[in-house]
């Protein structure tokens, strides 16, 4: 934010001014697009947020990292299912998330797999005696660890920080907020935006006045594109968006900002 950007800025004769700036992307971007704008909300004017990774942790994927004791498992007092990993969009499961975890773990050790799950940890976590990520849950067994789980939330969980800290990030969030996803998500990842929707869609004073927008039977990467199937929608994410923000910026740009000299 504060070197990358603005040499780039300057080389392609960028505006240089939060209102004049936008984030989006898919996926693990879309979990950046909005962490970006929580994080730095007045360098940013709007994110668009599509098929973002876990919003809020308690739906990291079908984990509830506060409640939930093991990752693997739902157990109860006379048997145990396994959590799935991944689903079709039809709700078939293709693995189970002890699946996809060990093998990880036969990848790389410590975190270095490269994977998806290995790198949430590397991003999240705190730091280990050893120099690595702590882990979020025992690679073996499943079992959750609440220490990391709680430093996570506090540092991470971008619902939980957009709750907790709304008195001070909504008058600078009204109207920036967009996330999109398909409801039939291959990584479940539509459950943590159902959670941050209805935390969303409670706020006042001000209301976040952004969009929230879900794909019927839709898989991952699903970008609010109701007409096409997603191997199309995934590559025109500039088609998607910059009319959405272009209207943004006709709503909230500052009197006298330049208007004018950046369309061709």
């Amino acid at each position: 934010m504060r070197e990358l950007i603005p040499e780039v800025e300057r080389r392609f004769r960028g505006i240089g001014e939060g209102w004049a700036r936008f984030t989006y992307g898919g996926s693990t971007g879309g979990w950046e697009a909005l962490a970006v704008q929580t994080f730095y909300p007045d360098e940013f004017n709007g994110c668009f947020a599509a098929c973002p990774d876990p919003i809020d942790f308690r739906a990291y994927t079908v984990v509830d990292l506060y409640r939930d004791r093991n990752a693997y498992w739902v157990e109860g007092d006379w048997k145990r299912v396994p959590r799935p990993g991944k689903r079709n969009w039809l709700g078939h499961v293709e693995a189970t998330l002890e699946m996809v975890n060990r093998l990880e773990l036969a990848l790389g050790t410590k975190s270095r797999s490269g994977q998806q799950w290995d790198i949430w940890e590397a991003v999240y976590g705190p730091v280990g005696e050893d120099g690595y990520p702590r882990r979020i849950w025992d690679k073996l067994t499943g079992e959750i660890d609440p220490e990391v789980a709680a430093y996570w939330r506090e540092n991470y969980d971008l619902r939980h920080i957009l709750a907790r800290d709304w008195a001070v990030l909504g008058p600078k969030l009204e109207g920036k907020i967009h996330l999109y996803c398909g409801d039939m998500d291959n990584y479940y990842l539509n459950d943590a935006v159902y959670l941050a929707e209805e935390f969303l869609e409670s706020t006042t004073d001000p209301h976040y006045a952004g969009e929230v927008d879900y794909g019927d039977r839709a898989e991952h990467c699903w970008n609010g594109d109701h007409e096409r199937p997603n191997a199309l929608s995934r590559l025109r994410y500039h088609q998607m968006y910059v009319p959405k923000i272009l209207e943004r910026i006709a709503k909230s740009a500052p009197e006298g900002a330049d208007l004018t000299s950046w369309r061709y």
